[in-house]
């Protein structure tokens, strides 16, 4: 395995030398922001090389999750800017702040104290939580932040007793407003039955907490393989350029899985490459797009001939027990 990574690292190593060019034309800071150092543009750029268009990054601090800086991405062609938040040792929050009003939200705030700092540094106020589902890593930070800022909790209907706090439950088609942003919920079962995801068209990005991971799926707790299948079906609806928030940074474990399943995936392995080099810079994974996903992801290429061959699935075998069988394999590895 340390063989094949070590391959695909210098073949992606020419490819970043080769785009720098490219990357620094698509390059932008918003006003009175320090422009990032050209070095992390590029490795910023090359990750994001299946999406369009190119977004802009900003620094800030780091915590457990030891990423150097916080990276704010912002959609140019929206007012909504999103920014990660490290939470315990894997996870992340999300940030969200309305350019125009002002209005501040948080996704999945498993602890309250690095979203308090990220507020604090900016001298902003919380107006909502968001929570996908009801564990506690998603959800250890709600009342705190309900208590200091009172802010609205918001989730899903079939949670709503099982969600800290809750104040808003939504269901499946819904849509919401989030400032002037228009966020449809989505039901996303298979992890935990009250599973929701948020999509964001404006702004083409959806927060899919522990449906979808890239390059991996959630462990089926509370759902079956058919369930997952039908959620994971719902977000590969969505359009291709649509960025992937989910809730851990798993990135580089789920490389060496999927590269046991999909070897010869020559997206995949250059994916491989580039999450392995980001994270020795202690740079996340996150967001990725949906285009990404659907060439590298085994869990969103339960068709593929090499993936059952690697796994035994039998030709007949439908998708979703396909699907269950790479779960299985992933749970164990």
């Amino acid at each position: 395995m340390n063989k094949m990574l070590s391959k695909v690292s210098t073949t992606a190593m020419s490819s970043f030398s080769s785009s720098s060019s490219r990357v620094r034309a698509g390059f932008s800071v918003w006003p009175n922001v320090r422009q990032l150092c050209f070095r992390k543009g590029v490795l910023y750029g090359f990750m994001r090389l299946f999406s369009t268009p190119l977004k802009t990054l900003r620094g800030g601090a780091s915590r457990s999750l030891r990423v150097s800086r916080f990276c704010s991405v912002v959609n140019m062609s929206s007012s909504l800017q999103i920014e990660l938040v490290p939470c315990l040792s894997d996870n992340y929050a999300y940030l969200l702040h309305d350019i125009n009003t002002g209005t501040v939200g948080v996704v999945d705030p498993s602890e309250a104290l690095p979203v308090i700092d990220a507020l604090s540094k900016k001298n902003r106020n919380l107006t909502y939580i968001l929570n996908t589902h009801h564990h506690h890593d998603h959800t250890g930070g709600n009342a705190e932040l309900k208590a200091r800022y009172g802010a609205k909790v918001i989730g899903s209907g079939t949670d709503k007793e099982r969600i800290p706090g809750i104040d808003i439950h939504l269901n499946d088609g819904d849509k919401w407003m989030f400032a002037g942003h228009e966020v449809h919920v989505m039901d996303t079962p298979g992890h935990t039955r009250g599973h929701i995801s948020f999509y964001f068209p404006g702004s083409a990005a959806i927060f899919t907490g522990d449906t979808l991971f890239s390059l991996s799926c959630g462990k089926l707790f509370e759902g079956s393989p058919e369930e997952m299948l039908s959620s994971l079906r719902k977000i590969t609806s969505l359009p291709d350029n649509t960025d992937i928030y989910c809730g851990h940074e798993y990135t580089l474990n789920n490389t060496k899985f999927a590269l046991t399943v999909e070897p010869e995936n020559k997206d995949l392995q250059s994916y491989a490459a580039h999450v392995a080099y980001l994270r020795s810079k202690s740079l996340p994974t996150i967001p990725t797009t949906l285009k990404m996903e659907k060439a590298c992801n085994p869990f969103l290429r339960t068709s593929s001939e090499q993936i059952r061959k690697s796994l035994n699935i039998a030709a007949a075998a439908d998708d979703a027990e396909a699907l269950g069988i790479i779960r299985q394999a992933k749970d164990k590895f």
